[in-house]
């Protein structure tokens, strides 16, 4: 997925709040977004792909500041709070009479927790919501293939789960669980290091996600979505292309998985947090997307 002219606006704010945030030093802040702006204007064009442009963004971010992982107390919070809604959850799952309607409310569920991320312009995330934005999911799925998704995991051996954020994680241990109650082995993929608030193995231990899946990756690197080819890990590579399914999870991965050629089928579960990607999708803004992507 190419950028829009939109995109620049987002990259350049979240990158200010990500300077603000990763140092107080005020040197180190002027010379991080002098060198983000230079960056961006050599590489900013109508073929830049955002995702591409945001992980070296925060790259930079990283570099200048010394500070590895600028949203960590944000994230720490995320699980801790995502988590203690999984109960509650879990027992409104409970009442569903099949596995397919089962599988339907854990999906939606997932879907939700993908608003769980910072500094996005125009979004915000509240926690105090979230359980009654997964109780009204469907009010606002705009895109759904879930049954076209279920019949296609049901197909599977192997399903490789590409995470997206924290907080999230602990919401698509409710998918992930039902996967696993299909006799399905799960691989479980995140970030190779920190970017964003996106989770990685950190993560991965505080949701207790390495007790529920037959194995937890990384990626190998700390990209946005799905990484440039050289930049992966020899096991994610050999992960990703044995999997008989893939379900990516959020924004990151919608920008990139277009770019590349799909040797097997893919869901991509996420909200539409930003205009751009809702109008690539072909829906309004704030929207739960469950989209079956076929090679």
């Amino acid at each position: 997925m190419k950028v829009e002219i939109e995109c620049l606006s987002c990259i350049i704010h979240r990158g200010y709040l990500e300077i603000a945030e990763a140092t107080k030093n005020p040197k180190l802040q002027f010379k991080a977004a002098s060198l983000l702006l230079d960056y961006l204007a050599k590489e900013f064009s109508p073929n830049a792909v955002a995702a591409i442009l945001g992980t070296t963004r925060d790259r930079i971010i990283k570099r200048i500041s010394g500070n590895p992982d600028v949203y960590r107390e944000k994230k720490h919070i995320s699980n801790q709070i995502a988590m203690s809604l999984l109960p509650i959850l879990k027992k409104m799952m409970l009442i569903e009479t099949t596995p397919e309607k089962r599988f339907r409310k854990a999906a939606l569920a997932a879907i939700v927790g993908n608003i769980i991320e910072f500094d996005i312009p125009e979004h915000e995330v509240n926690f105090d919501q979230l359980k009654q934005l997964i109780v009204n999911a469907e009010e606002d799925l705009a895109v759904d293939e879930i049954s076209e998704i279920y019949e296609e995991v049901k197909k599977a051996s192997t399903i490789l789960y590409l995470i997206d954020n924290a907080g999230e994680i602990a919401l698509d241990k409710l998918l992930i669980g039902e996967l696993k109650q299909l006799g399905l082995d799960v691989t479980v993929v995140v970030k190779g290091g920190p970017i964003l608030n996106d989770a990685t193995l950190e993560d991965a231990k505080a949701v207790s996600m390495f007790d529920l899946v037959d194995k937890v990756i990384t990626t190998g690197t700390d990209a946005v979505g799905l990484p440039i080819p050289e930049e992966r890990s020899t096991e994610f590579l050999e992960a990703y292309d044995q999997a008989d399914f893939v379900i990516a999870k959020g924004m990151g991965y919608a920008e990139t998985l277009t770019e590349v050629t799909l040797a097997q089928p893919h869901a991509l579960l996420l909200r539409t947090k930003c205009n751009p990607v809702a109008r690539h999708l072909g829906v309004a803004r704030n929207k739960n997307v469950a989209k079956l992507m076929k090679r």
